[in-house]
Order: C-alpha cells, then sequence, then structure tokens
C-alpha cells in the first residue's frame, strides 16, 4: 500500500504526528507521575463523543479553605500548572468569575485561548465551565471535604475537556495525565507551604 492509498482522514493526523514531535517528557511518563497519579486515583480516558475525561481524588495537607483559596487566586492560576499559561484579563462579577487565558502548549503548536466561568459551590469547591476560545468543551469540578484531623482536604475532581485541534484524543489524554499530575503536586506543595505559616 502506497501513501497516496491511504484514507484521507488518516492524513491530518499523520501530518500532525510527523510535523509536531511529541517532547520526551510527555511520551514518556516518568514512574514518579505515575505513582503520584496512582495515589490521587487519577483515570484519565478518551471519551467516545470525542475530547477527555478526567477524574481523581487528591489528598491535599491543608484545610478545605486553604485549598478553595488557592484555587480562587485567578491571578495566579498559571503558577498551579508545569505549562506556559497566562491570564489576559479576570472580571468577578456576581459570583461568576469569568477568566481569559492563553495557553502555549509544545503538543498543540501556538496559543490557544481558553475563557472560561467559574462559580462556588454551596457546599465547598468550584464549577467551571467553558464560556469561549480554542475548545470545543471544557467543564471542570473541584468538591472539597475535610478529611483526617481537620486539616486535609479530600477533593473529588472531574475535567471534560475538548480542545479544537488535530490533536488524537490518545494524544490529549496523554497530555492531561500528565498535566494534572503535575497540577496536583503543585497545589500539595503549595498548601503545605501555607500551612507552615
Amino acid at each position: 500500500m502506497r501513501l497516496s492509498d491511504k484514507p484521507r482522514g488518516a492524513w491530518p493526523v499523520l501530518l500532525f504526528l510527523i510535523v509536531v514531535q511529541v517532547p520526551p517528557s510527555i511520551a514518556a511518563l516518568g514512574s514518579r507521575a505515575s505513582a503520584a497519579a496512582d495515589a490521587d486515583e487519577l483515570e484519565v480516558r478518551a471519551e467516545p463523543g470525542g475530547g477527555v475525561r478526567a477524574t481523581a481524588h487528591p489528598l491535599f495537607p491543608a484545610k478545605p479553605e486553604v485549598i478553595q483559596a488557592l484555587l480562587m487566586d485567578y491571578a495566579h492560576w498559571p503558577d498551579l500548572f508545569e505549562v506556559r499559561m497566562k491570564v489576559v484579563a479576570s472580571n468577578i462579577q456576581d459570583g461568576v468569575a469569568t477568566i481569559d487565558l492563553r495557553i502555549d502548549h509544545p503538543v498543540m503548536p501556538g496559543e490557544r485561548r481558553l475563557v472560561t466561568e467559574s462559580r462556588v459551590l454551596p457546599n465547598g469547591g468550584l464549577v467551571t465551565d467553558l464560556k469561549s476560545g480554542d475548545f470545543k468543551r471544557y467543564h471542570r469540578i473541584w468538591k472539597l471535604q475535610s478529611a483526617g484531623d481537620g486539616n486535609h482536604t479530600r477533593a473529588d475532581f472531574e475535567l471534560t475537556v475538548e480542545p479544537d485541534s488535530l490533536a488524537p484524543d490518545w494524544l490529549v489524554a496523554m497530555v492531561v495525565r500528565q498535566e494534572l499530575t503535575a497540577h496536583f503536586r503543585i497545589v500539595k506543595q503549595k498548601a503545605l507551604a501555607y500551612s507552615k505559616r
């Protein structure tokens, strides 16, 4: 079979994989990342209708109020992730935080725009939904509850995301898994540092 005999629908994915080299840090997830993800009960899978769904139950070394404050510090959201991003605009009105982010990701060339609206949940936590940008879907829920001696937080986390790109869902799932593992680790570090003040 010649390359020209391949089905037309495969060309965009093939071209993407040839043109965009997946960085080694994403292509080979280390054992530390896998162990951390297992500890947080992180599961990431491609959705049948497109996109990726992730769930996790991380345990944070701080009270729920501390975790809530970290998650609601919208101006410093980029500090909670390893991927390069910046807050272009933020507006909080009537309990709704509208955040306009630019994400520069090595797997999806070019800057991606993500505009979301976040609301505080009645019993603690946040729900965030896509408003506009370079994504087809984005829905994130953080539910927070006190754990252990009251100085810890058990979180129920859920994310459904579908970037508007040629990246196949299996690659998006791999990237989301790595990014969430790093995200949970960073939030734990910041929560621990805050609790020691």
